[in-house]
C-alpha cells in the first residue's frame, strides 16, 4: 500500500492546514482578479551545481522555479562531485544554504559516482538527503538494486529510479517509432524503460522499500505501475509535461526536442493521460534539465539530452489539460503541489503562488530566469501568468 492510497484525506488535511498570511491589499487583488495556489513542488530538477554552473546554478535555478510558481524542488545528483558521500553532499548543501531562493532538497546518489558498482555511503547520507537516486543512469544489476532497496528500507528512505536498460539503448537518441524510421534516426525502444520498472517493482515488493519511478513515458510503464499498486507495492511515479502534451509526431530536427526518455508515440501519450486521470501517475515533475546554447544547437543526434520546463509547466498544463477539460484545476494542483509533498514529506508552510489565469502569454525563452533556454514549446500560446511567489512568507518572485 502506498502512502498516497489515502490521497483524498491527505490532500484535504494539507489544504485545511494551508493558511497563507496575506496582506489586506493582496487579499483584495486576489479576490478581484487573481487565483492563489499552494506553492508548487517539483521532485525532479537539475540545477547543475556544483560542477556545471555554466548550464545552471542553484541561484538561477531557484529563481526560475519561483518564476514558475514553485517553492520546493528536489535536485538530482548528476553533479561534480556526485553527492555519494557526506563531504560531497555538504558541499552542495553549502551552496543551497547560501544561494537558494526557495526550498531545495538534494538527492544523494545510490551508488558511488553513479557507476552502479558499489553503494554510496547511504548510512551517512540519509540524514541530509531527501531520497536516493542515480538519476541520469539506471541501476543495471538486480543485485545492486536489491542491496540498495534493503539499505534504503532500513534507513526509512525512498529509492527514486531513472529506469533505463543500457543494453537496449543501441545508440538511440529519439523514440524508436515512426519519426525515427522516416528520418533515418536511431531509436530508443520503449522496452529500455519499462523492462527495468518491471524488475524494480518486483524488488520493491520483495524488500518492502518505498519506490518512486522518474519521468515515465511509455504505455507499458503505466500498466506495470498500475498493476503493482493493485498488488500492494509501495510505488509511486511521475511523468513530465512534455510527455502529456507532445508525442513523436511533434518532433522537429532541433535539439529543443531531445530529452531522455524521448517523446514517445500517440498511444503512449494517451496512456499517460489516462494514468494521471485514474491516479496511477501520482505527480507531474518537470525534469528541468538546462544546457548551454551550444550543447543544444547540434540537432537531434548530437545535442545533449534535456530541456528546461520549470517556468512554463503550469501554463502548459493549465492550457492543454484543464482548459481542454482533460482534468480539473483541483486535480492539477494535486499533481503539482500536494501529492509530491505527501509522498516526499515536504511541508507546505506559508508557501503560495498567485496567478492571473486569464492572461494570454507566448512562451518566450528570452524571458526565462533559467540559464537554459531550450524548450520545444517556444512560441506556444498559453494561458496563465505567475504574478507572485512567496516562500516561507517571503516574496521570491513578483510581477505585481
Amino acid at each position: 500500500m502506498t502512502r498516497l492510497d489515502n490521497r483524498t484525506n491527505k490532500v484535504a488535511e494539507m489544504l485545511a492546514d494551508f493558511h497563507p498570511e496575506l496582506s489586506p491589499s493582496l487579499t483584495g487583488i486576489i479576490a478581484d482578479k487573481y487565483v492563489l495556489f499552494p506553492g508548487f513542488c517539483d521532485v525532479h530538477v537539475h540545477f547543475r551545481e556544483p560542477g556545471f554552473s555554466y548550464k545552471e546554478t542553484i541561484k538561477s535555478g531557484s529563481l526560475a522555479a519561483a518564476h514558475g510558481g514553485y517553492t520546493a524542488v528536489c535536485t538530482m545528483p548528476n553533479l561534480n562531485p556526485v553527492p555519494d558521500s557526506m563531504e560531497h553532499l555538504e558541499a552542495q548543501q553549502a551552496i543551497i544554504d547560501s544561494d537558494a531562493a526557495i526550498h531545495i532538497y538534494p538527492y544523494a546518489a545510490i551508488t558511488v559516482a553513479q557507476q552502479g558498482e558499489q553503494l554510496a555511503d547511504m548510512d551517512a547520507l540519509a540524514g541530509g538527503a531527501i531520497a536516493f537516486s542515480d538519476d541520469g543512469r539506471g541501476v543495471q544489476t538486480e543485485e545492486m538494486m536489491r542491496e540498495a532497496m534493503l539499505k534504503a528500507k532500513s534507513l526509512g528512505k525512498m529509492i527514486v529510479a531513472h529506469c533505463e536498460v543500457n543494453d537496449l539503448l543501441r545508440g538511440g537518441y529519439i523514440h524508436d517509432g515512426v519519426y525515427a524510421k522516416a528520418h533515418g534516426h536511431r531509436g530508443i525502444c520503449s522496452e529500455s524503460e519499462w523492462k527495468q520498472i518491471e524488475r524494480d517493482v518486483r524488488l520493491a515488493k520483495e524488500t518492502g522499500c518505498a519506490y518512486h519511478v522518474c519521468h515515465i513515458s511509455t504505455k507499458e510503464s503505466v500498466d506495470i505501475i498500475r498493476r503493482a499498486k493493485a498488488d500492494g507495492v509501495d510505488v509511486t511515479c511521475e511523468t513530465a509535461p512534455h510527455y502529456l502534451i507532445f508525442d513523436e509526431n511533434d518532433l522537429q530536427e532541433d535539439g529543443r526536442f531531445k530529452m531522455n526518455p524521448p517523446l514517445r508515440g500517440t498511444e503512449d501519450k494517451l496512456a499517460l493521460i489516462e494514468g494521471i486521470k485514474d491516479g496511477t501517475i501520482d505527480m507531474i515533475a518537470t525534469d528541468h534539465a538546462p544546457h548551454s546554447a551550444e550543447e543544444k544547437s547540434k540537432g537531434l543526434e548530437k545535442s545533449a539530452f534535456g530541456i528546461v520546463g520549470i517556468e512554463s509547466s503550469f501554463q502548459l498544463l493549465y492550457t492543454e489539460l484543464v482548459l481542454r477539460d482533460v482534468i480539473s484545476l483541483d486535480k492539477l494542483i494535486e499533481l503539482l503541489a500536494i501529492n509530491p509533498r505527501i509522498r516526499f514529506d515536504i511541508p507546505l508552510g506559508n508557501d503560495y503562488t498567485v496567478w492571473d489565469l486569464k492572461s494570454e502569454e507566448t512562451i518566450n525563452p528570452d524571458e526565462f530566469l533559467s540559464q537554459g533556454k531550450a524548450t520545444p514549446f517556444e512560441g506556444k500560446k498559453v494561458f496563465g501568468k505567475c504574478m507572485l511567489t512567496v516562500c516561507d512568507g517571503k516574496e521570491v518572485y513578483s510581477a505585481l
